[in-house]
């Protein structure tokens, strides 16, 4: 196994080989050290890279901001909101984008005139459908009756809008600026607006702010994503049939319902047909049809998957941005990850709940541990940066974080946190886990099948928590799900053991099939044997190959490894040959109680959040996975461990 030490290199030759296009990949193995350290950075973090930047020593820790929240919730402004329907804004490629513009109103249910500050919020879910369910885009009315005007738009191909959707292709994204710039014109926009929304509407809200509109002032980003590719469609190489689906189907269900038809019943059917007749020839049935036939420009990272990835655009989000987010989120990846990228350049703040894609998008449980609910929050965040009243959001904590284990919220200046230190913890062939090297255990075999892990934690994650909320207890408790997998547990916790932050696992493994998914699973068990499932993480070996240069390190440590996830970066597996496999396992916060033991199970599958294209289903649906653990290929789980005492 190479060695974990950092290579202490100069910031400015690390500087030049980004220029000069030097990934620094390392075949085959995420046990490297960290090209991009200099003396002074090879303790604590570094960032994580993104595709047009390497990973760089972790700046100073963010200072300002409170310890404690304070709810935000002045008396209402107007009594009532009205909406007005279907105003029409046409790109310049002559498209109709539909809008619809709530106003807040007197008690009689008049809008009332002047000019407000305006919330835009741009979805692909039907605005004539989101006004009945809001996370899905309608008018928030606790923001309208504090003073501002909220416009909805469908986006291009979706709702009662014109053209074909292209899920934040180029030219959506073409549409975002010249919508800015028509609500900025209306005679009630008084020139500020902030940009709002949840999930997709979060999505297309974060690449909104990047197009730099000098009318937005704000952004307030509910379950965004970071990287499409790695957060959610191809989470490890492996296609997300848990989600994507149903995300496609949603979007292109909800284009073809349109409760306002009536209105202009001949324009409103040409729509609907436009809209079902992309989806099923040039869109969405053609784009989920080649990633599981395995074709090369959707399966592999590339331009299609960058100009779709928020991550890429930050440099250019200049606005105050608030991230909401949750643990067991499909985005549970990529929130910190734009947090990080924001916080060196704009106000930035976190926070992230006990939840699932749904949960998060209500906030659900709050207020709770004094955070308040999120239209509060959202609120005291507008009325700071697009009214520029003094509201007290700049006092409010910069990070706030439910801690599993611990069952409450808590708050800290930054993120990653900076008291954070690397542990190394091995794998053991009596299928032990702790931080003392194996010597000659014995190597532990289990089947190999595509379908291990469909009545887990991960699926109720993975439908975006809608499998959850049936009624069984291996949502719950991971036991289930490992009956297939190897379980190495810890000794009990002689003490709280803390960790926060990103996980890596380095698995040995060989296969008699040709390739082999990796999945790990990070579980807290406690004294009855219930396995409390924290986070997991999937990798296909054939693309274990590592971008040193973009991957995140702790204390000189490879903690987070950056899979190029390119054809190029291909490497055989083989029938018997035995290869490392770094898997990235996704952010967690928890607090495993001292008498608690830590488990880490390693599979080879996770169901349906993972699934080889069929290529490579072909090479590794069946067989007997091999996890090696012994002195010449140490297998173990890197964990970033912050001091109990830090909870505050």
């Amino acid at each position: 196994m190479h060695s974990r030490i950092a290579v202490v290199l100069a910031a400015a030759v690390a500087a030049v080989l980004a220029g000069c296009g030097d990934s620094s990949q390392v075949g085959g193995t995420g046990a490297g050290s960290n090209p991009n350290a200099s003396t002074s950075a090879a303790a604590g973090w570094t960032t994580l890279g993104t595709r047009a930047a390497p990973s760089l020593p972790q700046p100073a820790p963010l200072s300002g901001g409170g310890t404690a929240w304070t709810d935000y919730n002045p008396a209402t402004l107007y009594p009532k909101t009205v909406t007005v329907d279907n105003q029409f804004i046409t790109m310049k490629d002559g498209v109709k984008l539909a809008a619809s513009v709530t106003f807040p109103a007197d008690a009689g249910g008049k809008a009332v005139t002047g000019k407000f500050p305006v919330i835009l919020t741009q979805t692909g879910y039907n605005k004539d459908i989101g006004a009945e369910v809001p996370a899905l885009g309608g008018g928030n009315p606790y923001l309208v009756e504090h003073g501002y005007i909220h416009v909805v738009v469908d986006t291009r191909g979706t709702g009662r809008s014109e053209g074909e959707w292209t899920a934040f292709g180029d030219t959506e994204q073409g549409d975002y600026y010249p919508t800015v710039n028509w609500v900025a014109q209306q005679s009630w926009c008084d020139g500020r607006i902030g940009l709002y929304g949840a999930s997709l509407l979060a999505i297309t809200a974060t690449l909104t702010a990047g197009k730099q509109h000098p009318a937005v002032k704000a952004l307030f980003a509910i379950v965004p994503m970071g990287d499409g590719y790695r957060d959610i469609v191809f989470n490890g190489g492996e296609v997300n049939i848990g989600f994507i689906p149903l995300w496609l189907a949603l979007v292109t269900g909800l284009s073809v319902i349109d409760p306002s038809i009536h209105q202009d019943p001949v324009e409103g059917i040409a729509a609907e047909l436009e809209h079902l007749l992309g989806a099923v020839t040039n869109f969405q049935v053609p784009t989920l049809l080649k990633a599981v036939a395995g074709d090369p420009n959707t399966v592999y990272d590339g331009d299609f998957w960058s100009q779709r990835s928020p991550i890429e655009g930050t440099p250019m989000i200049t606005v105050p941005t608030f991230i909401v987010g949750g643990l067991h989120d499909i985005f549970q990846r990529g929130e910190p990850n734009l947090y990080e990228q924001l916080k060196g350049h704009t106000t930035a703040k976190m926070l992230l709940g006990p939840w699932t894609h749904v949960q998060a998008a209500f906030g659900s449980g709050l207020p709770a541990d004094g955070v308040p609910v999120l239209d509060h929050i959202a609120l005291q965040w507008m009325d700071q940066y697009v009214k520029s009243m003094s509201a007290g959001a700049d006092a409010q904590p910069n990070v706030t974080q439910y801690v599993y284990g611990q069952g409450h919220y808590v708050t800290a200046a930054d993120w990653p946190l900076p008291q954070a230190g690397a542990q190394q913890w091995y794998l053991h062939g009596d299928k032990s886990l702790d931080t003392t090297q194996p010597g000659t255990d014995a190597a532990i075999r289990l089947p190999q099948e595509p379908l291990e892990g469909i009545c887990s934690e991960s699926t109720a994650q993975w439908t975006a928590g809608l499998a959850g909320f049936l009624p069984l207890p291996c949502f719950t408790d991971d036991n289930k799900a490992e009956t297939l997998e190897v379980k190495y547990d810890s000794a009990p916790m002689p003490q709280d053991f803390y960790i926060n932050g990103p996980i890596m696992a380095d698995v040995w493994i060989s296969t008699t099939a040709q390739d082999a998914g990796v999945v790990v699973r990070v579980d807290d068990v406690d004294p009855q044997g219930r396995a409390f499932a924290l986070t997991n993480g999937i990798q296909d070996a054939a693309l274990r190959a590592v971008d040193s240069s973009r991957s995140r390190y702790l204390d000189g440590v490879m903690i987070q490894p950056w899979h190029p996830f390119t054809k190029d970066s291909l490497q055989k597996v083989g029938s018997g040959d035995v290869v490392e496999v770094p898997v990235e396992i996704f952010p967690t916060s928890a607090l495993i109680r001292a008498g608690h033991k830590l488990r880490v199970a390693v599979g080879a599958s996770d169901f349906p959040h993972g699934l080889p294209p069929l290529p490579e289903l072909r090479q590794s649906a069946v067989g007997v996975l091999t996890v090696y653990s012994d002195s010449t290929h140490l297998s173990s789980v890197v964990l970033p461990v912050v001091p109990a005492s830090a909870i505050q």
